[in-house]
């Protein structure tokens, strides 16, 4: 296999982040070349609402990682989320093709063509169909068919579809900049493929990633995405709760909550006053000290209290706590909020840990936080792509000869140089 460059873009309400890695056979994890992270203008809750805001920061963004990359971006994956994400279980059922030599490739595209057979509303579109399990011939549980041998066929597919409108402005935005769409990755799942191991999979988690205006929610039960869903709101809404209990702008509010998040330790209780010095921050506001308590206690946790009780009542409403024993694991900007862990840990009631993308190499030093979850699961879900790409290819080579080894083959053979004898 060549060296490939991979893409992806993550367009998410408080950043654009671009990066770009390389794939080759000598390196099983994608090496990172380029990365850049520019604030995001132009989106609210995952959806665009400025067009030539969104464009202009993109170009921001691609320009930064192309320069550091040294190659030009020209195809890229790009991670899709908000409250127009919805998803959907379904079931397809085909009779084998050739159930006297085995399941081939043709007989799992059939199948999953037939799961993607459903109802949908014309302002809708499919961007992901996970199977969840295969049965042949009433056997369940199957993760891989492929050479097994059966009549019967079915799939159970979680499938993820978002409004064609966004799509459609997000279209618009790169091939204004002369960048194709490889794919459209929901951002839960993309999150997913860069923070989760397999072993959380198998036994059942949930990936919660927390951004900046909306809530990406991805649950994986027996190693199979199983349930998706996006909340209308996010870290933004504790940087308004700051910015309004202080009486401070929203800039001011948001450099003291990362400064809080950014601290190595809370402060002594044994002292009389918990109050953290804010004058290096140098606030536009010119308020020099803030109470670590009032911030924190008063406002931070209340507003993380009701992040995580939407968060329970979507897993319990869809009876999936008991499921995942695993617990959460919170990605995302707000993943990084102070006392974000222990609030998930008390209101949901389950383990739960904060991400750090992996299954790369290369120039990571920038990219290993929470909140470039995404963005690495792009590049993640772009290789799979292409591994299975190779692969049909190749399966498509060898089925010209494996075909010769199907049953009445030689009957076939003889009637075709019969067809050339008078």
């Amino acid at each position: 296999m060549a060296d490939k460059t991979l893409c992806g873009i993550d367009v998410g309400s408080s950043k654009v982040a671009c990066i770009v890695a390389k794939i080759s056979e000598d390196e099983p994890m994608p090496r990172v070349l380029g990365f850049s992270s520019v604030p995001s203008r132009g989106v609210k809750k995952g959806q665009i609402v400025d067009i030539q805001q969104v464009t202009s920061v993109v170009e921001q963004a691609v320009e930064q990682c192309e320069r550091m990359a040294g190659t030009k971006i020209q195809k890229a994956y790009v991670s899709v989320g908000g409250p127009h994400i919805e998803s959907l279980n379904s079931q397809g059922v085909v009779a084998v093709s050739h159930p006297e030599v085995e399941i081939s490739d043709g007989d799992l595209t059939r199948v999953i063509e037939a799961a993607k057979a459903i109802s949908l509303s014309s302002t809708r579109e499919i961007i992901e169909v996970a199977p969840r399990e295969y049965i042949v011939d009433g056997q369940s549980g199957i993760k891989n068919p492929l050479g097994m041998s059966g009549v019967r066929l079915e799939v159970n597919t979680h499938i993820v579809t978002a409004s064609v409108t966004n799509l459609r402005n997000m279209e618009r935005c790169l091939s204004d900049l002369g960048i194709e769409i490889q794919g459209y990755v929901f951002s839960g799942l993309a999150s997913s493929l860069s923070s989760l191991s397999e072993t959380e999979k198998e036994l059942g988690v949930a990936l919660v990633d927390i951004g900046g205006g909306k809530i990406d929610i991805a649950v994986y039960i027996e190693g199979a995405l199983s349930h998706s869903t996006s909340l209308s709101f996010g870290a933004r809404h504790i940087t308004n709760d700051i910015a309004v209990g202080l009486r401070i702008s929203l800039d001011s509010a948001e450099k003291i909550k990362l400064h809080l998040s950014n601290l190595k330790h809370t402060p002594d209780k044994d002292k009389k006053s918990d109050d953290i010095d804010l004058t290096r921050l140098q606030l536009a506001d010119d308020i020099k000290s803030v109470s670590y308590k009032t911030v924190v206690d008063g406002i931070i946790q209340p507003r993380l209290e009701e992040i995580y009780e939407s968060v329970f009542k979507e897993l319990d409403s869809n009876d999936l706590i008991p499921r995942i024993p695993s617990g959460i694991v919170l990605a995302g900007g707000g993943a990084l909020t102070v006392s974000a862990l222990e609030g998930a840990k008390r209101v949901v009631g389950l383990p739960a840990r904060i991400a750090h993308p992996k299954h790369i190499t290369g120039l990571i030093d920038e990219v290993t936080y929470p909140q470039f979850s995404s963005v690495v699961g792009l590049l993640l879900y772009g290789k799979d792509m292409d591994f299975e790409e190779q692969q049909l290819n190749l399966k498509d080579f060898d089925k010209i000869f494996r075909n010769l080894s199907v049953q009445g083959s030689v009957k076939k053979v003889r009637s075709l140089f019969k067809s050339f004898i008078p």
